[in-house]
C-alpha cells in the first residue's frame, strides 16, 4: 500500500510541474501487477462430505491444494484431504473382512483439463480428467472380489455389501464435461462425470456416471451468496440384491470476508440405501455415511 501511495504522489508532482491536467498517462504507463497463474487454498471443515457421503466418519478434516491455469485455457492441479472412510469401512458391521490394518489417511486428487468461454462471457465450457489416489496399506480381499463375480445376481450384502469389502482398489479415474453459466447475480454449472475404472472400491462399477447441477446466487449483501446443489451417483452393474446408486443434495451459503478468506455453512443429505437394515455406505458405528447433516468450513485462498 505504501508503494502505491508514493507512486501516486510522484505522478501528481510531475503533472503540476509540466502543466499536465491529468496524470492518466502516467497511470497507464505504470504496469499493473501480473496475476499469478498459480493459486493455492487450504480449508478446515467439520466433516468432509463428497457427493453427500462422509469421508471422515463425521469428523473434521483439513484440506488443501493448488491450481495452475494457462491463458490458453489449459489447467492442472492437485487437491488433498484427510480421510478415514477406507479404514472405517473395513471395520464396519457390514464388512466380513474386518481387516483393522487397512489404512488410507489421505485422498490425493490430480486433475487436468481445458476451460474456455466458447459460448460467451460467463459461459465457460470445461472438459478434463480427474485421478483420485489413495495411498493405501493393508488392502486385502482381491480373491473375494473374484469369487463374487461368479454369481453377481445372488451376491449378498455380507459378501460385497460395503464398498470396501470386495477388496477393490479404491483409486478411481473419471473424465468429465461441464458447462458454466452466468445470469446476472446467478452463476453455476451442469456437469457429468464418467468413471473409466471401478468407482471408489465398488466391485464391477466401471462406467458409473455422476450428473450434477450447482447454482450460486450473489445476494449483494455483506458478501453472502446462496448455494444449492443436486446430483445423482449412478453406479453401474448393480445386482438385484443391492443398489449402490443414490441422489445427493446440498443447501447453504458462503460469506466472503475479503483477503482470500471465506466461510461456508450448509446442510447436506442423500437417499443412500440400506439392505437388511444395514447401510450400503456404512460407518463403524453402523450409521449411514449419507445421512443428513450440517457442514461448517473456512477457506483461505492464496
Amino acid at each position: 500500500m505504501k508503494a502505491l501511495q508514493k507512486t501516486a504522489i510522484s505522478a501528481a508532482a510531475v503533472a503540476l510541474l509540466t502543466g499536465l491536467t491529468s496524470v492518466a498517462a502516467f497511470a497507464e504507463e505504470a504496469a499493473a501487477p501480473e496475476v499469478s497463474p498459480i493459486t493455492a487454498n487450504v480449508t478446515v471443515v467439520n466433516d468432509y462430505r463428497y457427493r453427500g457421503l462422509t469421508q471422515s466418519n463425521f469428523k473434521p478434516a483439513i484440506q488443501g491444494g493448488f491450481d495452475y491455469a494457462h491463458e490458453s485455457g489449459f489447467y492442472v492441479g492437485n487437491w488433498n484431504s484427510s480421510i478415514s472412510w477406507l479404514s472405517d469401512g473395513y471395520s464396519a458391521p457390514a464388512n466380513t473382512i474386518r481387516n483393522a490394518s487397512v489404512s488410507a489417511p489421505l485422498e490425493m486428487d490430480f486433475y487436468a483439463g481445458f476451460k474456455k468461454e466458447f459460448i460467451g462471457e460467463g459461459f465457460a465450457s470445461d472438459v478434463g480428467v480427474l485421478q483420485y489416489f489413495y495411498p493405501t496399506s493393508g488392502l486385502t480381499g482381491e480373491s473375494l472380489n473374484k469369487n463374487a463375480s461368479a454369481s453377481t445376481n445372488t451376491t449378498t450384502l455380507s459378501s460385497v455389501g460395503s464398498r470396501q469389502s470386495a477388496g477393490v482398489n479404491p483409486n478411481t479415474t473419471e473424465v468429465y464435461a461441464a458447462q458454466n453459466f452466468t445470469f446476472g447475480p446467478t452463476t453455476g454449472f451442469v456437469k457429468v462425470s464418467y468413471a473409466v475404472t471401478p468407482l471408489f472400491g465398488i466391485y464391477n462399477s466401471t462406467g458409473s456416471t455422476y450428473p450434477d447441477l450447482t447454482v450460486n446466487y450473489d445476494t449483494g449483501v455483506y458478501g453472502i451468496a446462496l448455494n444449492a446443489h443436486a446430483g445423482y451417483q449412478m453406479v453401474s452393474n448393480n445386482s438385484s440384491a443391492y443398489n449402490f446408486s443414490y441422489a445427493d443434495w446440498k443447501l447453504g451459503l458462503t460469506k466472503d470476508f475479503g483477503g482470500g478468506l471465506s466461510g461456508a455453512v450448509a446442510y447436506v443429505g442423500t437417499n443412500a440405501k440400506s439392505v437388511a437394515g444395514t447401510a450400503l455406505y456404512v460407518t463403524p458405528q453402523n450409521n449411514n455415511a449419507g445421512k443428513a447433516g450440517g457442514l461448517v468450513s473456512l477457506t483461505k485462498t492464496f
